[in-house]
This record gives C-alpha cells, sequence and structure tokens, in this order.
C-alpha cells in the first residue's frame, strides 16, 4: 500500500494482548504483514489453530483514495492518512469479550481494538466525505487467503522497475496453487460489488468464496453480527 499524501479450537487466550512489535511488519506491506499476522496468531493459540475465527479485510475503492484515521505513518495530530488501500485482521471470537476485534499493525489505537471502536475511531462514518473517499470492505476468510494469496511486489515498483519502498527480507508470498502474483485481485475494489443484502448474500461466500464479499462501511458491524452467530 502507499500513502498517497507521501507518494480448529483454541489452544488457549493469552492472559494479556500481545503487542505490535512481536508481529512481523514491513512499512507499507500491509497485505503480508496480515498475511503472517493470521498465522502467528493461530500459532500462538490467540485465535482457532486453523484460523477459522479470522478475517483479512481488504479496505479501498475505485479512486484508491481511502482516508483512514489514527495510523501510525500519518503526520497530523489526528493520525489520518489517505492510502490507496489498507489490509488488517478482523477477529470473530467465541470464548471472550469484545466478541470481534480488530487487529491493525499500522494503527496507534488498543492492539487489538473493539470492531466498534476501530470502526468509530479509525473509519469515522459519521464524518462527512465525499463520494469518492467512500471505504469498501473486501472481507476473506483468513484460512482461504492464506491458500490463495500470492504477491511477487510488483506493484511497489515505479516504471523504471525500481522499488517504492523497501521490501520485506524474506521471499515472496506464493500461493498453494503456484500463484506468483494475484493482489491485484483483493484490492480492485468498486461500489459495483457491494453486497447490499447480507441476509441473502453474504454469511455462505465468505467463508467459500475465494475473494470474499464486498459490503459497505457501514454494513461491516452488521456482518460479523451474523456471521458470529453463523458459524
Amino acid at each position: 500500500m502507499k500513502n498517497i499524501e507521501e507518494t480448529g479450537k483454541l489452544k488457549g487466550m493469552m492472559s494479556s494482548p500481545p503487542d505490535a512489535s512481536q508481529f512481523t511488519h514491513t512499512p507499507l506491506y500491509c497485505e503480508e504483514n496480515v498475511y503472517f499476522l493470521c498465522k502467528k496468531l493461530s500459532e500462538e493459540g490467540i485465535a482457532y489453530a486453523d484460523g477459522s475465527d479470522l478475517f483479512v479485510a481488504f479496505i479501498s475503492n475505485e479512486k484508491k483514495q481511502v482516508p483512514l484515521w489514527h495510523q501510525k505513518a500519518s503526520n497530523r495530530a489526528d493520525g489520518v492518512v489517505l492510502w490507496d488501500y489498507h489490509v488488517v485482521c478482523i477477529q470473530r471470537r467465541q470464548e471472550s469479550e469484545p466478541s470481534t476485534v480488530v487487529w491493525d499493525l499500522d494503527s496507534d489505537l488498543q492492539f487489538p481494538s473493539p470492531l466498534s471502536i476501530y470502526m468509530a475511531e479509525t473509519i469515522r462514518p459519521s464524518f462527512q466525505l465525499f463520494s469518492e473517499y467512500q471505504r469498501f470492505f473486501r472481507i476473506v476468510h483468513a484460512p482461504i487467503f492464506l491458500r490463495s494469496f500470492a504477491s511477487d511486489r510488483r506493484h511497489m515498483k515505479d516504471s523504471g522497475r525500481n522499488w517504492v519502498a523497501q521490501p520485506p527480507s524474506y521471499d515472496p508470498i506464493i500461493a498453494e496453487d503456484g500463484a506468483v502474483h494475484n493482489l491485484n485481485e483483493y484490492m480492485e475494489i468498486s461500489g459495483h460489488d457491494v453486497v447490499t443484502d447480507l441476509e441473502a448474500g453474504a454469511i455462505s461466500p465468505v467463508h467459500i468464496q475465494r475473494l470474499g464479499v464486498v459490503i459497505g462501511q457501514n454494513q461491516v458491524e452488521e456482518l460479523f453480527s451474523k456471521i458470529r452467530c453463523s458459524v
């Protein structure tokens, strides 16, 4: 991602939430950071061993201009950054409260944050924005994402094939089927793709479709309330 303004069963919950510094984090490579975040949450017993309570959320729009608040990369007092896209992990928990939390390695909010607080403070749906800045969410079930996602980081090179931002030191992520790059399929998000009827269209597909479902910013909490009851 780029700052446009600047170019199973749980093995046992930890006694206290981990610090964000314990997770792999390369600035501007949020999709890869979340990939490894999901793996570690499962390995450490913070999520189900199979990752079935985890969901990957790509946040973007047609213009690739999404304002998010409380971002560590911001130079402003309110923490707002205009990203082309952003990626976070949303966990739907059965055993503890709050039941749904957001893991955002780039946020200065509580880690993780209750979904309701994250939406209010980071998305700020009541804040009046021009239509081109509306945020859409592609929600993908983490077990499917971990099998299917691939990135050779081509999106982080300029026309001269130079890196826009220093890439991670580890090898690029390759999907189980051998795909080397499909990030563009996840981050291409349009309002035309939004599922308008959550009762009829979203609950089942989000668990089975490779690219999940696309919803509007005002549907996120509703979707996860239904996912929590239906799993």
